[in-house]
């Protein structure tokens, strides 16, 4: 084989790896410089991204199954909060010089295996070296009917706030991976311990959720730097406040044995972050059938409090009825 037609490492890993995940026609297998789509016709395209650094969002001997997975979740979430069917993604991914082929394989798997599972091929992406840690971004496309996006702002006074699944568990869970002696001091049972750590290692996005959270949010955004932080960010954009309710809080049955154990932890439950549940406001007489529905598709929703005039503000009410002074509002890189 001539030199001019050898193949790069990097289109050997490409064609290996990736390719195969690149079903949609418009990506045309990875082998042009970019994709084109059309969206459906009548709707927007919802664009988001986010990303992971090793050591700073994953540790560097998670499986990397779950690491693919837990970047293209995280996009999938915000796109649920949205209202938004998955369409496609873009990758970007950063290998150290060395890196180890079998690490690759298994990220490569499972990122196969979501992208088929939520109907979100891979549309393109970069590949480089990096002198860093393992650094991987996705760019996820959505679509909704046109004007159909929900967006934080839209909330008003009187409108209930809701959230679905669980909180607290991801950030506990991360808790138990840094600090595994912490199961034995909140008295766990097995089954409990596992599910915090699942719960960090593999976010649920609420996909199945997104026509019925545009048919009747006024606002929503996914949690992901925690329940007290994120519902500020709602509240400012929409100039409202809101009340919430701590006892209230959906929490599952590990959360609640170590907050029993640890009341302290309730900061991280509202703060710590990783949820990846969807927050949102609810006008009252919308709220029966947003549970009749979520419940029917098999997901939980809690009512969790109330947004009322203000600006920008939220309070977390304790059992005794005062405002929970938080140190930290919510996760946050800087």
């Amino acid at each position: 084989m001539s030199k001019q037609t050898q193949q790069s490492a990097e289109e050997r890993l490409i064609a290996h790896y990736f390719k195969p995940l690149a079903t949609h026609p418009g990506a045309f297998g990875l082998g042009d410089d970019a994709a084109a789509i059309a969206p459906p016709a009548g709707c927007d395209l919802v664009l988001t991204t986010d990303g992971v650094i090793a050591g700073v969002h994953f540790f560097p001997d998670d499986p990397p199954d779950t690491v693919a997975k837990k970047v293209l979740r995280m996009n999938l979430s915000d796109l649920a909060a949205k209202g938004a069917t998955p369409f496609g993604f873009l990758l970007a991914l950063a290998l150290p010089q060395g890196f180890d082929e079998a690490w690759l394989a298994g990220f490569a798997r499972g990122l196969g295996e979501d992208a088929d599972r939520y109907g979100c091929p891979l549309l393109g992406g970069d590949t480089d070296h990096t002198p860093g840690p393992i650094s991987v971004s996705i760019a996820a496309f959505g679509t909704v009917p046109h004007g159909g996006m929900v967006r934080r702002a839209g909330a008003k006074p009187g409108d209930r706030v809701v959230i679905t699944g669980s909180v607290g568990d991801a950030a506990l869970g991360l808790r138990l991976r840094r600090d595994p002696s912490a199961a034995r001091h909140w008295t766990l049972a097995h089954q409990q311990e596992e599910h915090l750590r699942a719960r960090y290692l593999l976010p649920q996005p609420r996909n199945l959720l997104a026509d019925v959270v545009r048919a009747h949010a006024s606002a929503a955004m996914d949690v992901s730097d925690g329940l007290a932080g994120d519902l500020g960010k709602l509240c400012r954009a929409s100039g409202v406040a809101a009340e919430v309710d701590v006892a209230r809080l959906p929490l599952s049955a590990a959360a609640r044995a170590a907050l029993a154990r640890e009341p302290a932890l309730i900061e991280i439950i509202l703060t710590g972050g990783d949820d990846y549940e969807i927050l949102a406001t609810v006008p009252r007489d919308r709220v029966k059938a947003l549970h009749a529905e979520a419940s029917a598709l098999g997901v939980a929703v809690t009512e969790i409090g109330a947004v009322v005039a203000g600006a920008g503000a939220t309070r977390i009410i304790d059992a005794d009825g005062k405002a929970l002074a938080l140190t930290q509002s919510s996760f946050s890189h800087f």
